[in-house]
């Protein structure tokens, strides 16, 4: 939810729609232009839905950078892949270099503990940036965690009120 929270509020400062169009991302991959089975939901969140019963499908992955199997961790190269889904039956890719905050499961939105984020990291370069944006001010702050060592620490994007 607080992904979800951060990218609604990002789109009302931008106008961008939350789910988008591959090449709204990324104008200069010409790949990008053709897929219309494929979107973005936010900026770091790839889904690709299965349009038969299959258990995969082939995916084009715009930009430079790699993407993570949301599921499984697995890392995939731009351009083509043949991506196999786990649990869920989509496939869902997260940029690399991407923070996407989580909270603990909650029964409803209004029991959701915005007090302890986790800053989850997708991929394992050096800094990693995302958006938080807490009910209590709807302010849009921009995050970069750098990797001290094993971790990851917050060295852009003051919290206030936030356990990490």
């Amino acid at each position: 939810m607080p992904y979800i929270y951060a990218q609604v509020e990002q789109c009302t400062e931008t106008g961008l729609p939350i789910v988008r169009a591959l090449f709204i991302e990324f104008p200069d991959d010409p790949g990008a232009w053709d897929i219309d089975d494929a979107y973005l939901f936010g900026s770091d969140i790839y889904a690709a839905p299965l349009m038969e019963n299959t258990k995969g499908r082939s995916v084009y992955l715009p930009g430079k950078e790699n993407w993570i199997d949301y599921q499984t961790g697995k890392i995939y190269a731009h351009g083509w892949n043949a991506i196999d889904t786990a649990e869920i039956p989509c496939i869902i890719l997260v940029r690399e270099g991407a923070v996407i905050p989580h909270t603990a499961v909650a029964q409803s939105t209004d029991k959701i503990d915005w007090q302890h984020l986790i800053l989850n990291v997708y991929g394992s370069a050096p800094t990693a940036k995302g958006w938080v944006c807490l009910p209590s001010d709807n302010k849009q702050v921009e995050i970069e965690l750098t990797r001290k060592g094993t971790k990851y620490e917050l060295t852009k994007g003051a919290i206030e009120e936030v356990d990490f």
